[in-house]
């Protein structure tokens, strides 16, 4: 008998990106525009990623949950403030916790949290003092529902995945430049949720200084290249204990990380999602396979 496919949720890091203008968002856009209600209506899923920078006012994720209470299958997952992952040089205040607490309540209260993505740069190490970082935030923030990226090969050991599991914190599987340490491509889930995140393979840019954001993301994935994570996927939807999975695309750079979820879409379900017309027309070969053809316009009799 065929194991139970959770579901799966497609979407992108972010929406306020400049280089999106004419591209992902109409241009000039229409009075009352708003971004996160129009990227609704082509995906299921936004990884909020200012919480990176500063954990959200209350008032703030309340508005978050308030542009999207009507959508029963739309989805919001957040960056854990960047204290708690790439600011280790000293211990983190309680006063620190209460302020990431208070922000990510609304949210999870509303019912639109699906995740709470703690996200570790290539440098945390399978050491024993990261080992107990992660233990000391997993206890801080383990009434929410967690997930954890780690970009070094030495985190890619079963004793990991087994703590994670016995912890209900999630794994999330990722695709990346591959260096000589680079965690590989993985299809595990060890908790409810599972995540999968895409970078870009955009190797000349990952570590290059002074290469902000919009370099190291600037990357477009062939058809060919996101089969297998279709797959992978799938696979981790059908792990037993899995309850939703969701597929976040950060290659952001012009809008391409909209264009690869609408392609991974269509490749996960055989069915052509909407596109956005700026996007279709930024990026018409790409979406060539994903959008109906246009109908002919008639000409005046």
């Amino acid at each position: 008998m065929a194991r139970r496919q959770a579901p799966i949720r497609v979407g992108v890091a972010g929406w306020d990106y400049r280089d999106w203008k004419g591209v992902v968002y109409p241009k000039p856009r229409p009075r009352g525009f708003d971004p996160v209600r129009y990227l609704a209506g082509f995906i299921d899923l936004i990884e909020i990623n200012s919480t990176y920078y500063r954990p959200p006012r209350p008032e703030v994720a309340e508005r978050w949950a308030e542009r999207v209470a009507d959508l029963d299958s739309f989805r919001y997952s957040t960056k854990m403030w960047r204290r708690f992952t790439h600011e280790r040089d000293k211990a983190w205040r309680r006063a620190e916790v209460k302020q990431v607490d208070e922000g990510l309540r609304p949210l999870h209260r509303a019912g639109k949290l699906d995740a709470v993505l703690v996200q570790f740069p290539w440098s945390f190490k399978n050491e024993d003092p990261s080992r107990g970082w992660l233990r000391d935030l997993v206890d801080a923030f383990g009434h929410y529902p967690l997930v954890v990226e780690v970009r070094h090969a030495s985190w890619n050991e079963p004793e990991f995945y087994e703590w994670l599991a016995e912890h209900g914190v999630g794994f999330v599987n990722i695709d990346q430049p591959l260096f000589a340490r680079s965690i590989p491509p993985t299809a595990r889930s060890t908790a409810r949720v599972g995540y999968v995140r895409i970078h870009g393979r955009n190797d000349h840019d990952w570590f290059r200084k002074g290469a902000g954001p919009g370099a190291r993301y600037d990357y477009l994935y062939e058809l060919d290249e996101l089969k297998p994570w279709v797959e992978r996927t799938k696979e981790v939807a059908r792990t037993k204990g899995t309850g939703v999975v969701d597929v976040v695309f950060n290659n952001h750079t012009r809008g391409k990380a909209v264009v690869n979820a609408l392609q991974f879409e269509l490749l996960l379900t055989g069915r052509r999602p909407p596109v956005p017309d700026t996007l279709r027309d930024a990026y018409p070969e790409a979406l060539a396979p994903v959008t109906a053809p246009r109908r002919p316009e008639r000409r005046a009799a």
